[in-house]
């Protein structure tokens, strides 16, 4: 259910996201995701300079004039948006959490979508699939896709990355544009991320939070998994525990951008408390480029 103040904050997301996607952020994604290829759309008289090889020659024939023919994209693209909604998402240390992030991840990427004329599709996961909204058009299927995201109550606590690979690839039978927002804390198989990485075009978005590379001197602490639940001692104070938490959660990340390079693959990295457009605006000019 969602309150008065979730209103308000889904409202203010949307005025931001707007005048971002339309300021910054559309002609960015409409030269990176392309549609289907081209497809006749009319003739018209044939203009110095057109290219000879358009020329219709059946209809110049019977106008004792040249026409050539015109072509248009076939833009319309299916853009599916794959949530993490885990335990560890409600985790932030700089003002927002990550799920908070998320949210406004979304919202950015949804009115992009939009704005090109494109479908947009949403999945929340955590060990399974708990919500699935078809890809639609349009602002008010936007905002739903953001009130679900803002109001959703998870079943579950972990994450299964997997799980959420294998559901798209059952409801995405055609080539569709996959975000998978994640903060990617889970260690399964990874096989249905790999045939969906052929499949598809997928870009995995890892969110993290600063705390989670790097602990500070706050003595002896008592932290909380949230995905377990359990409560451990955490010696913070100890030099040496702290570089060991920060040598495996680096060794973590290295060994997530292996896999995706392997893949072929390019990820987008969010902290909590950095401007969202920022990376995504990197990603797309890394895109056009390679293109």
């Amino acid at each position: 259910m969602l309150t008065r103040e979730d209103l308000r904050e889904i409202r203010s997301i949307e005025i931001r996201t707007r005048r971002l996607v339309q300021d910054q952020l559309a002609g960015s994604y409409h030269s990176v995701f392309k549609g289907r290829g081209m497809s006749f759309d009319s003739v018209r008289v044939y203009q110095p300079g057109d290219d000879i090889r358009r020329i219709d020659w059946n209809v110049s024939a019977r106008t004792s004039d040249v026409h050539v023919k015109e072509f248009v994209e076939e833009r319309e693209l299916t853009v599916m948006i794959l949530v993490d909604m885990s335990a560890s998402l409600d985790f932030g240390t700089r003002v927002e959490s990550k799920r908070r992030v998320a949210a406004k991840l979304a919202a950015l990427l949804a009115f992009s979508a939009i704005e090109n004329n494109d479908r947009v599709g949403l999945v929340l996961f955590t060990e399974e699939v708990e919500r699935y909204i078809p890809p639609k058009k349009g602002r008010k299927h936007v905002l739903r896709l953001l009130s679900e995201i803002m109001a959703y109550q998870p079943t579950h606590a972990g994450t299964n990355v997997d799980a959420s690979m294998e559901f798209l690839l059952r409801v995405a039978r055609r080539k569709a544009v996959a975000f998978l927002v994640s903060d990617f804390k889970d260690e399964g198989p990874r096989r249905a991320l790999r045939i969906a990485a052929g499949r598809h075009d997928l870009i995995p978005i890892l969110l993290e939070d600063p705390l989670e590379s790097a602990l500070p001197d706050l003595g002896m602490a008592w932290m909380e998994d949230a995905e377990t639940g359990e409560i451990l001692p955490v010696p913070t104070h100890m030099e040496g525990f702290r570089r060991r938490f920060e040598a495996e959660a680096s060794s973590a990340r290295e060994s997530l951008e292996a896999l995706f390079r392997r893949l072929k693959i390019d990820a987008i990295r969010l902290q909590t408390g950095e401007p969202l457009h920022r990376p995504l605006l990197n990603y797309f000019k890394l895109r056009a480029k390679r293109a």
